[in-house]
């Protein structure tokens, strides 16, 4: 009762006073609610409020989940254009320490003007925290001393909290967290995600029904047990798979459209160490290989990275990886199929150049042995390392260079989110010495080798998807739809963050002088390429063109590419002998010595085999808190300007999204990897 008269005395005293509305809004998330008392100081261009304990009628529910309270701040004159806010959160006596999640706090002031701070972050200390009012501010623009101290010691803060360290000297840096908690709590999984994503084999395992069969070091003994086991997550692609998988349609489709259609490229010449001949694979001579590389029609996959690696050792046995060339021909009904398989990369007489013409069990090894070896690219480069490892360079960067207050934090920052937490599990969990891709994976010894040879060889228009598809040839290629969906994604991307950096950018001199923005792409250039040069990756920026470029491949990187090579995993690999994880028996060196015997006793164990596939069922699982691509929930944004282009830009990914999901109902197998509806702004998962 006391604190209610208290609360009236001080609002009645006061009416002489200007009074500035304040508005707290709590996040609608898990755990989000406070007991704690609250304060809060406004900060103006002509003065500063007295700090003013956030009380009112509703008292200790004032900052439940979800809730909106106002408040009244008096002060003797106005405070000018409000600057920033300060907020301290003080634990009080009988309750328990808890975290409080703000999402935003509006202030409306006596001349009529309301001012925006977007908060979307956890105060977990008893410390003041500063926000900065939500006009973007480049650091030029801010001249206001407070604004620009606030900035300084935010910067300063965040350097000290998102330090970098090295896993290994020859691949990208990541931020220092030996362990997921360790990480700042602005970053850390929500509370429902933790609960959903109990990172645990056991999990996965008992999801699937393999408890048991994780400890079995037996082989296989038909392919009826293991499809006893099989699971089938989306029936219109893995039960596809499942009964499909022998055939050369869906080998050669799965280089277009299945988890990883970043290795196959055009053949305009043929490698020296593949000599096939045009009687090899165009019988009675009813083809030249010349004219129908001269037509745009053979194309080749070249796993030249992986050759001479150190292959793995698995329940005692030693495993096998090869570094095979596949040759692809385009046949005139618009279909891609294979025609040559040579296993090794030197040729020799116990390297023999497969062909479909060969025995149904000699060409079938010769594909699950090209097969493997993807699954090694796959996620090693085209997943780990092409879009994991550089998200959380592209994060960290960010996050050490960028105040919240710069339009390019504001514009990125969802695209970063669980990111950090996501890769430091990864590397306590898959990639450690002890984690399940070293020990149930071919190259279990050889990954380090596998990223440094796969990042020596990434180049800026790699990343860039309209540059890539143009440099692998593959413009024109029939049903091909990564292509065409990640185009009209980029596009949008593109279009839509042209839109914001030329609002905030007028001239390519304002760039050059943007000292913060400098320094993101040189963390970026050191951290994540080690100072490479000759890849084409900008060390710096001077126009507004280059900067709305490698800000599109950075969107794109962390949202639809992540999408296209990690969504469909357990739908290509779940049946595991279309993509096995290793191999233990050599390849054929002879043709005609292979049966369905061969063929199992190559297949990995047991063990392996049920390993992997609850590894890929919880990578390919997204949470309930998942937000799809280009919702912004946290509206870090309040110009008008901006958030009419926000709007744009969803319109537009509806629309693609309605487009794909009306070609998909054609289609054997749907595409849906890069329908915007269906994955996030970052790498989540």
């Amino acid at each position: 009762m006391s604190i209610i008269y208290f609360y009236f005395f001080v609002s009645t005293s006061q009416v002489t006073m200007v009074t500035y509305k304040v508005t707290v809004s709590t996040g609608n998330i898990l755990n989000a609610t406070t007991f704690s008392s609250v304060s809060i100081k406004l900060v103006g261009t002509d003065g500063e409020s007295e700090r003013t304990w956030l009380l009112s009628f509703k008292w200790l529910i004032s900052f439940l989940r979800g809730a909106v309270s106002s408040f009244n701040v008096y002060c003797p004159t106005s405070l000018g254009k409000l600057v920033l806010i300060e907020l301290d959160k003080q634990h009080l006596p009988f309750f328990p320490e808890d975290s409080w999640f703000p999402a935003k706090v509006e202030v409306k002031a006596p001349e009529g003007d309301t001012y925006h701070f977007p908060i979307y972050r956890w105060i977990t200390d008893n410390e003041v925290n500063r926000f900065r009012e939500g006009t973007a501010l480049k650091v030029f623009d801010d001249d206001h001393h407070l604004g620009q101290y606030t900035r300084e010691q935010e910067l300063k803060k965040r350097a000290e909290d998102y330090v970098w360290d090295i896993y290994d000297a020859e691949i990208p840096h990541h931020i220092k967290a030996v362990k997921a908690i360790s990480l700042p709590a602005e970053v850390q999984f929500s509370f429902t995600k933790t609960a959903e994503f109990a990172f645990t084999l056991a999990t996965a395992l008992a999801e699937l029904n393999l408890k048991g069969l994780d400890d079995s070091e037996e082989r296989w003994d038909d392919l009826d047990a293991i499809n006893r086991v099989f699971f089938s997550k989306d029936p219109a692609v893995s039960e596809y798979v499942q009964k499909h998988w022998k055939e050369d349609a869906l080998f050669a489709s799965q280089f277009l459209n299945g988890v990883n259609p970043m290795m196959i490229r055009r053949c305009t010449v043929l490698p020296e160490n593949f000599p096939v001949t045009d009687a090899m694979v165009f019988l009675h001579g009813q083809g030249s290989l010349k004219e129908e590389m001269k037509k745009g029609n053979i194309f080749l996959c070249d796993y030249q990275s992986l050759d001479g690696l150190e292959a793995n050792t698995i329940n005692g046995k030693k495993q096998y990886l090869m570094a095979p060339l596949v040759l692809f021909h385009k046949t005139p009904e618009d279909k891609l199929m294979p025609i040559a398989i040579q296993l090794k990369q030197t040729p020799a007489d116990d390297n023999p150049i497969f062909f479909p013409t060969d025995s149904e069990y000699d060409w079938l090894m010769a594909k699950i042995f090209v097969r493997s070896a993807d699954f090694i690219e796959h996620q090693l480069n085209t997943h780990l390392l092409r879009t994991h490892l550089l998200a959380e360079v592209f994060a960290v960067s960010l996050l050490r260079n960028l105040p919240m207050v710069h339009p390019l934090y504001k514009l990125l920052v969802p695209h970063t989110r669980y990111t950090l937490q996501i890769n430091v599990l990864a590397r306590n969990r898959l990639i450690s010495e002890g984690g399940i891709f070293s020990q149930f994976t071919s190259c279990g010894k050889s990954m380090i080798t596998v990223l440094q040879r796969s990042l020596a060889s990434v180049t800026y228009s790699s990343l860039c998807i309209p540059d890539n598809i143009a440099e692998r040839g593959l413009q024109d290629v029939p049903n091909f739809y990564y292509r065409d969906d990640g185009l009209r994604l980029w596009s949008i991307i593109n279009k839509f963050v042209k839109g914001v950096l030329n609002y905030y950018y007028d001239t390519d001199a304002e760039v050059q002088k943007d000292s913060e923005l400098q320094k993101w792409i040189q963390d970026i250039f050191e951290h994540g390429f080690l100072s490479q040069t000759g890849n084409g990756i900008p060390q710096r920026f001077t126009t507004v063109a280059e900067l709305i470029k490698f800000v599109t491949m950075v969107i794109f990187t962390c949202s639809a590419q992540h999408s296209a090579v990690n969504t469909g995993q357990y739908d290509y690999c779940g049946w595991m002998p279309n993509t096995p994880s290793t191999l233990q028996l050599p390849p054929p060196t002879t043709k005609g010595t292979t049966d369905e015997t061969t063929m199992l006793h190559t297949l990995p164990d047991v063990n392996t085999t049920v390993q992997s596939m609850a590894s890929l069922w919880l990578l390919s699982k997204s949470s309930s808190d998942f937000v799809a691509f280009g919702q912004y929930p946290e509206e870090h944004f309040i110009e008008e300007v901006i958030c009419q282009l926000i709007k744009d830009f969803q319109r537009r990914l509806a629309l693609l999204s309605a487009t794909i999901k009306i070609r998909n109902q054609t289609l054997e197998i749907p595409y849906t990897y890069m329908d915007p509806a269906e994955f996030e702004n970052s790498v989540a998962i």
